[in-house]
């Protein structure tokens, strides 16, 4: 496991987070993305080279707990989850994980590093990729650019549709900047589920939400990861 630039405590969440950093080599300001499951897309065990070259004049962080999945120290299952899930009695979470993302950590990125402040990314896999879409559906998103690859819209009988819906009935207006990927090879679960997202948004738009969408044949839900997020870096900032 790659060691943390820095760690940070969290009183929204009362965790001690470990913060992986890759800093472009070019002057800033830069664009940042924060990254779920940092332990394990800043691992060996994702080739973060595409994502790097995609993203040469982008900070990346990711948000990790020191912790692989399985650990009990590691909080994905807690802070992914807008909604509780019966698998996961600590699920529900992620609006207070939130919180911490733009009250706590966004102000420490920008006292330490060179942020420009038109663009605040968040990207994630899987159930990271759920928090994404629950950033996203929000009345007034913090985010302003959104990379879910291969999300679990799955997740407590499809809530995240639901409460996209249940946003759009409210206002019609959602300004910002969304990729979905997901790996031909990947579930039908998967791959079905992300349709009737796609389908739902297209049935009734948001006006200002851009959206990209790929499907990456022959990558599963595992090495699709560097190939979508290089992707959705480049399709978000238009490189």
């Amino acid at each position: 496991m790659a060691q943390p630039a820095f760690k940070l405590h969290s009183s929204e969440t009362d965790t001690d987070y470990s913060l992986f950093v890759s800093e472009p080599s070019a002057p800033g300001p830069w664009p940042a993305f924060v990254v779920m499951d940092g332990d394990y897309a800043f691992s060996d065990r994702v080739d973060l080279d595409p994502v790097r070259h995609a993203a040469e004049h982008v900070l990346l962080v990711g948000v990790g707990y020191g912790a692989g999945f399985g650990d009990s120290r590691n909080k994905r299952g807690r802070d992914y989850s807008p909604v509780a899930h019966a698998d996961d009695p600590s699920s529900g979470g992620a609006d207070a994980f939130l919180r911490f993302l733009a009250d706590t950590l966004w102000p420490e990125l920008e006292r330490h590093y060179s942020v420009a402040p038109q663009v605040r990314g968040i990207a994630g896999h899987s159930v990271g990729s759920l928090l994404v879409l629950h950033a996203l559906f929000q009345s007034k998103p913090f985010f302003t650019h959104f990379l879910a690859s291969a999300p679990s819209i799955w997740w407590a009988e499809r809530a995240i549709l639901k409460q996209a819906a249940e946003l759009r009935a409210r206002q019609s207006r959602l300004v910002g900047k969304l990729f979905l990927g997901v790996g031909g090879d990947d579930s039908e679960s998967m791959t079905a589920d992300l349709r009737l997202l796609e389908e739902q948004l297209a049935a009734k738009p948001f006006d200002g939400l851009e959206i990209t969408s790929r499907v990456f044949a022959g990558f599963d839900h595992y090495n699709v990861v560097p190939v979508a997020f290089a992707a959705g870096l480049t399709a978000l900032l238009d490189y």
